[in-house]
């Protein structure tokens, strides 16, 4: 199975493509789709696991290093980072934030942008100002090859006013426990939400949820989807040059 579409991950660190999305991903990689990522930081205000101390440059590098490894996992084609202050995205000038995601969806004329709910998932504030900056930009005209806007959403999670479509693991835990792991400096993280990883897909994490919240201007769509490409029209390729 081929599909040419391109598919836009927008989110602030390295890991929250990883968390949120590998099932996806590496079912768009699987079925010949390109997925594309664009992380807003390098992560270096985070914690280092059990890497030990490292400064913050050290930990940029080695973070950069395990997203490297983790798309590549994944089957991400482009992964591109802003360099944004980790932890300040608050402070970023919005237009500035909302030009760069536009440039970027433009460029790699992504049909479908899948990004943070308006929590954040964890209530992070660099993941709410991502989610704000998308919408401002797919809602405000100013990604024109853009059809659809997915939140990425908790494996259970259930709407009344929009659709949600589920992506099982199926074969695909192995690359998303692979690609957990590939964020070593995060390892904390990963196991407060999967537990140790291994071989078995831990409960609750079954599956991944990716809520429908614009299509074509028609804010919270209410269809019976089977997969992220239904409903896309076919469109010409502009040239991005």
């Amino acid at each position: 199975m081929s599909n040419e579409k391109t598919i836009a991950f927008v989110y602030a660190h390295p890991d929250d493509e990883t968390f949120g999305c590998s099932y996806l991903i590496r079912q768009i990689a699987d079925e010949g789709g390109k997925a594309v990522l664009l992380t807003a930081t390098r992560g270096d205000a985070g914690k280092t696991g059990r890497l030990g101390e490292l400064t913050r440059e050290q930990l940029a590098a080695r973070r950069d290093q395990e997203l490297a490894k983790a798309a590549e996992i994944l089957g991400i084609s482009v992964v591109e980072q802003l360099g944004l202050p980790d932890g300040k995205l608050k402070e970023a000038d919005p237009a500035m934030l909302r030009e760069k995601i536009a440039d970027f969806l433009w460029r790699h004329q992504a049909e479908v942008v899948v990004t943070f709910p308006e929590d954040g998932l964890s209530g992070h504030p660099d993941h709410i100002v991502i989610h704000h900056a998308v919408n401002d930009v797919v809602f405000g005209g100013q990604a024109p090859t853009v059809q659809k806007l997915y939140y990425n959403q908790l494996g259970s999670y259930t709407s009344d006013h929009s659709s949600v479509l589920r992506v099982a693991a199926g074969n695909r835990w192995e690359a998303k426990r692979q690609a957990l792991a590939a964020h070593e400096s995060q390892i904390w993280s990963v196991e407060r939400v999967f537990g140790v990883l291994g071989p078995q897909v831990p409960p609750h994490h079954q599956f991944e949820s990716f809520e429908l919240i614009w299509e074509r201007g028609e804010r919270y769509p209410q269809k019976n989807e089977q997969s992220i490409y239904d409903g896309l029209v076919r469109t010409m390729k502009k040239s991005t040059g």
